[in-house]
């Protein structure tokens, strides 16, 4: 068995697999030479690792743009040029990661560490504004962003806007203070997957630029709203569907285990918390489409922790404890696990304020 002593971090991840190209929840670990990865038994980690990745002359890609609906995906390629890729729950949660590897990465050269702290830490949006209603303001009839044909090399870009452009137009919004915050806004738009660069020069420096230097504040860099943007707002069942519960503010997001309520499996699942109209939602994190694959309103809910000393009534299978019980208004039972009993208090006190 591995000896995992001196962890600098673990929690799970999203991994693709080498030979199928599908998804997979993992528990990684992460030390200071490398990186290790377990497969879920139930609650629990298998006792040895499926896959090790070595960091020495690793690089890492942070944010990779190569999965148009998996935006918050990180790429590691080896010495030996093999690519992993990972994808965590949340913007914060990636960066973290990213952050984390690449000090284990460049243990030696404190000066690189440095500069990506600084990068992350250099523009904050504010809590009230999301990147989804920045998005909605472009779409705006009479004061969004205007889309028009745009050339370049000959080519036509019929509904696009300059780099430049959006920079102005999120100023003029007032959702930043200055050009510098302006970029860094739009370049997480790109990142997030809500604009996509077309054309030759905006594509090329999403490709070679650092995080600071992706999007391009100029009038010869073209950009569009990505199609899974598109799909999203043309996907009226889903709207019609979720449109008020999903609308609250995203209080607390993150991977739990959660029973199945038929076959009392244990699965990983993406667990995000929103507030006005208060609903916790659930999502598959293997799966490509961004919809919830279950959910519950929390008014009249009761949470609390359950004893670690023994199964409770109603639990089965491999569970590893830090268990926790949200009983719904119509009493529906939940069982979930946490990876740390530090996690599962944060958890039952952000629902608690919400019932």
């Amino acid at each position: 068995m591995q000896d995992v002593s001196g962890i600098l971090k673990e929690g799970f991840l999203v991994k693709r697999g080498h030979i199928v190209h599908n998804w997979k929840a993992r528990w990684f670990v992460l030390l200071q030479d490398k990186l290790l990865y377990y497969k879920p038994d139930g609650g629990r980690k298998e006792p040895s690792p499926k896959g090790m990745i070595i960091l020495d002359g690793c690089t890492i890609t942070c944010p990779c743009l190569e999965y148009e609906n998996r935006p918050l995906v990180i790429k590691l390629k080896t010495k030996t040029n093999t690519e992993y890729f990972l994808e965590s729950c949340s913007r914060e949660e990636r960066d973290s990661w990213a952050l984390d590897i690449t000090g284990a990465i460049h243990a030696g050269h404190p000066v690189q560490v440095q500069q990506l702290h600084r990068m992350k830490n250099s523009f904050k949006l504010p809590s009230n504004i999301s990147l989804d209603h920045i998005v909605d303001k472009m779409h705006d009839n009479s004061n969004g962003i205007k889309l028009i044909p745009n050339m370049e090399q000959g080519n036509t870009y019929k509904e696009s806007f300059t780099g430049s452009a959006l920079v102005d137009w999120l100023i003029s919004s007032n959702f930043v203070a200055s050009r510098f915050e302006a970029v860094t806004l739009a370049s997480m738009l790109m990142e997030e997957n809500f604009t996509k660069p077309v054309g030759a020069r905006s594509t090329e420096a999403m490709r070679n630029g650092d995080l600071a230097e992706q999007f391009l504040d100029d009038s010869t860099a073209l950009y569009t709203f990505a199609e899974s943007y598109k799909r999203k707002l043309s996907s009226r069942e889903e709207l019609h569907l979720h449109i008020l519960e999903l609308s609250g503010t995203i209080v607390k997001q993150g991977y739990l285990v959660k029973q199945g309520h038929k076959r009392k499996n244990w699965k990983v699942r993406r667990f995000v918390l929103r507030a006005d109209p208060a609903f916790l939602h659930y999502y598959d994190p293997t799966k490509e489409e961004n919809r919830p694959v279950g959910g519950f309103s929390l008014r009249g809910c009761l949470v609390s922790a359950l004893e670690d000393n023994g199964v409770p009534t109603g639990v089965k299978g491999n569970v590893q404890g830090n268990l926790f019980k949200i009983i719904t208004k119509n009493d529906t039972h939940y069982y979930i696990q946490a990876s740390s009993k530090a996690e599962r208090a944060q958890w039952i006190e952000a629902i608690k304020r919400l019932t």
